[in-house]
């Protein structure tokens, strides 16, 4: 359940690029302040009880919480920035493409966790796919031959980066937290509505195209809502069952997502290059989400005895 939960979460991630095609008139920044902020705040409101009653558990590990805080406030600003500049379907491939590896680090580095052999193999399928869908997206946007393209492109490439970056890290910040003890809706709850606070005052700066009109507002509510609040709620619930990284490599199911929608609504072509990395993401997460089996414990011969309830051992 906490890979449905995550791959549940990923599908309403992927439709945020999408949705922000629908208010062309709002910049990137007041997209993720609004986005991130609102939907963060509300997370909080939601568990507020929750925080009230780990507060003291929630200050013990007030560096966590900050760290986490802090990466969420500039994850939003760094993946929006990403797409506006490199492409809905490259610079979601980049941010989330990357955060696997992120991951896999700082939980090498902070935890001393080692890599699965099966873990491997499905990050492998799964960049694989995000190399295809960005190669495929780099071939689709090849007649776009100015040097200011090619400027922007590389800038998003950088951004989308830093966002990988801050998602695998603040995706750790709450993966520890509830480890340790702290149940996921007041882990989440801190985490995201701190960030959201970090957040109001970009929001404040560069939200007023959000309601010059009601397309613009429909947008900043859904994302809002549905990709931030209800996304990250799974995600949390998702983040109480699996290690982070398992949880950034099952959300490579995103910008697979993301690459479709592009095609079926914003109207972007994705050549054949492009859907046999959907076709690796998929992969990948056949092999993360896939039951293993386990051998049957063999039972112990023993010798016969005339006492019949010593015959059969426990």
């Amino acid at each position: 359940m906490g890979a449905v939960c995550v791959l549940m979460a990923s599908v309403l991630w992927g439709t945020t690029g999408t949705a922000a095609t629908f208010a062309p008139g709002v910049g990137p920044l007041a997209i993720g302040a609004a986005a991130m902020g609102l939907g963060g705040l509300l997370q909080a409101l939601l568990a507020a009880p929750r925080i009230a009653g780990e507060a003291a558990r929630l200050r013990a590990h007030r560096g966590v919480v900050v760290t986490g805080a802090l990466s969420v406030g500039a994850y939003p600003l760094a993946f929006y920035s990403s797409m506006h500049l490199a492409g809905v379907a490259a610079g979601t491939v980049v941010s989330i493409g990357s955060a696997p590896l992120a991951s896999a680090v700082i939980e090498r580095v902070r935890d001393g966790r080692r890599l699965t052999r099966r873990w491997t193999a499905g990050a492998g399928l799964g960049l694989s796919g995000t190399v295809l869908l960005c190669l495929a997206e780099a071939g689709r946007s090849e007649s776009d031959t100015a040097g200011h393209s090619a400027r922007a492109t590389v800038l998003g490439v950088a951004f989308g980066l830093v966002a990988g970056f801050t998602y695998a890290l603040y995706s750790w910040a709450a993966h520890r937290l509830i480890s340790r003890g702290i149940p996921s809706g007041a882990a989440m709850g801190t985490v995201f509505g701190l960030g959201g606070l970090l957040l109001l005052p970009v929001l404040l700066a560069t939200g007023a195209p959000l309601l010059a009109s009601w397309s613009n507002a429909a947008v900043g509510a859904y994302m809002a809502l549905i990709p931030m609040f209800l996304g990250y709620l799974l995600f949390g619930w998702g983040l109480a069952h699996v290690p982070a990284s398992t949880a950034t490599t099952l959300s490579l199911l995103e910008p697979a997502v993301a690459a479709v929608l592009a095609v079926l609504v914003v109207g972007e072509r994705l050549p054949l290059l492009g859907w046999a990395g959907v076709a690796l993401v998929v992969g990948c997460l056949a092999v993360l989400t896939t039951p293993s089996r386990r051998p049957a414990p063999r039972l112990r011969a023993t010798a016969p005895t005339t006492e019949p309830e010593q015959a059969y051992p426990t």
